[in-house]
């Protein structure tokens, strides 16, 4: 028979180790399956040869590493325009956005997070909202960390008409931008979707840079240097 939840949700004995299994060690996310089953395979077929074995076993660590999609909790603050992903905030500027983006010719405000190849690679929603616009633009492939990367790289813009009030929206893009060794980026919303607040939404292979676009007027609340936690740190509330 099994145990039934405890008062605050958690389960006893077998369940709860199985849960605080599944926090230490975060799922991967299925775009990178195929990237560790496969080395899997082989360090298992190879197992007799650790030449072949270890190698395989190391790189398919890697790859889950990478993949890895850890849980996590958005705040409840209507308004609040959170962090895409993991990694450093590498730029809080003023900039025009793509013109894919359909925001105007003005300069915003953008926050820049720069992902490393040992941050979490996946993307959430930074606010909750409808999908006006999903854009693939093909370039280049620079350092994702310099700020012509903003322009010059491939990247995947994505519009959102977020509501802040009762009758008010206001619009924001977020923009996907590969880097040096990127070369995929995932992106699944589609226009006319809603989508929630700290959900996952796409994904950027190896070493990247997400740019959030606000509107004009926000004042964004992290600086250069900041370690952002993706769906959880807080960029900026739009009144």
């Amino acid at each position: 028979m099994a145990r039934r939840p405890r008062p605050d949700g958690t389960r006893s004995g077998a369940g709860h180790l199985i849960d605080l299994a599944r926090e230490t060690v975060p799922p991967v996310h299925r775009a990178g399956l195929p990237f560790v089953a496969g080395p899997a395979a082989i360090a298992i077929i190879g197992r007799r040869h650790p030449w072949i074995a270890r190698p395989a076993a190391l790189t398919a660590a890697a790859c889950a590493a990478f993949f890895r999609h850890p849980s996590r909790v958005p705040p409840t603050t209507t308004g609040a325009v959170v962090a895409p992903a993991d990694g450093t905030i590498a730029l809080v500027d003023e900039a025009v956005p793509p013109p894919e983006a359909g925001l105007g010719d003005d300069p915003l405000p953008r926050v820049s997070t720069f992902l490393s190849i040992f941050d979490v690679h996946v993307q959430r929603v930074p606010i909750t909202g409808t999908v006006t616009s999903v854009t693939h633009t093909p370039g280049s492939f620079v350092s994702a960390d310099l700020p012509e990367a903003s322009s010059v790289n491939e990247r995947t813009t994505m519009t959102l008409s977020c509501p802040v009030g009762p009758q008010t929206t206001r619009d924001i893009a977020v923009v996907q931008i590969a880097g040096l060794l990127a070369r995929r980026i995932v992106c699944d919303p589609v226009v006319g979707e809603r989508i929630t607040v700290g959900d996952t939404y796409g994904l950027i292979r190896f070493g990247s840079r997400v740019d959030v676009y606000l509107p004009a007027g926000s004042v964004p609340q992290v600086r250069v240097g900041q370690r952002a936690v993706g769906a959880e740190t807080v960029f900026a509330a739009l009144d």
